[in-house]
């Protein structure tokens, strides 16, 4: 009968090996993984191979982590107890038969000998529960919309804080009216703003005139007082000389 090290036993590519090293590296180097991308980059392979691979790693117990993160492949115990194992031979894996790493046999995985005496078992990736997990969207990728492009999904988080950045001077205001609509910016959309007191020409601001009315419009410094300009013919630039800037206008999010 099969021993239960055998049942488990793994088999690795060239490819999976080198992508383990790359997360180890980039994780010890700069304590954060590479992309989907990155990795893609650094190996000259499309990210849908790379993507095969990572899946596999998963798989085989090697690679886990939070699928909706960016950057949050973490290896496991077995993955870094592999690589440690490697290490100790001085980094120099000899090419060898496809065999599988089994119970220290001195056996191979695709095409790199195992050190002798190293037991390996396939490990169950654990879930990683982050408390932030459901404040994001799944940013699974990208579309063209130009000429059509290799679709591969490469699942990331996408949030406002990832964004625009976090923090008291970041914030949302909704629009209310129709004075910036020629800007296609729409009565319910919202703007994500961030706290200033000064605006560059042109900047999209948030202003308060009169003491008490906020209002967006485009700012302009004009020789003795400054014009906030609407983007809708129906309504005039408002000319103020005592006017006080709230924000700048950083992003917009819209439901369709």
């Amino acid at each position: 009968m099969p021993s239960r090290a055998a049942k488990h036993a793994i088999q690795l590519t060239p490819r999976q090996h080198q992508l383990l090293k790359m997360v180890a590296c980039y994780q010890e180097s700069r304590c954060y993984s590479p992309t989907l991308g990155e990795m893609a980059s650094e190996l000259s392979l499309s990210r849908s191979t790379v993507y095969e691979h990572i899946t596999e790693l998963r798989k085989k117990g090697l690679l886990c982590g939070w699928p909706n993160r960016a950057r949050s492949l973490t290896l496991t115990s077995p993955a870094r107890a592999l690589l440690r194992a490697w290490g100790e031979k001085g980094g120099s894996l000899k090419r060898s038969a496809p065999l599988s790493l089994s119970n220290g046999l001195g056996m191979a995985t695709g095409a790199y000998a195992i050190p002798k005496g190293f037991a390996f078992e396939a490990a169950t990736p654990q879930r990683t529960s982050y408390p932030y997990e459901k404040t994001g969207i799944p940013l699974v990728g990208t579309v063209a919309a130009g000429a059509p492009m290799e679709a591969v999904e490469d699942v990331e988080a996408l949030s406002l804080h990832s964004c625009f950045g976090s923090g008291d001077d970041v914030f949302a205001l909704e629009v209310a009216g129709d004075s910036m609509i020629d800007e296609d910016i729409r009565e319910g959309d919202y703007v994500i703003c961030r706290r200033s007191r000064v605006a560059d020409n042109g900047q999209l601001v948030v202003a308060i005139v009169d003491d008490d009315n906020a209002t967006l419009k485009r700012f302009y410094q004009e020789k003795t007082h400054v014009r906030l300009q609407p983007a809708n013919d129906n309504y005039d630039p408002i000319y103020s000389g005592n006017c006080r800037i709230e924000a700048v206008v950083i992003g917009l999010v819209r439901k369709l």
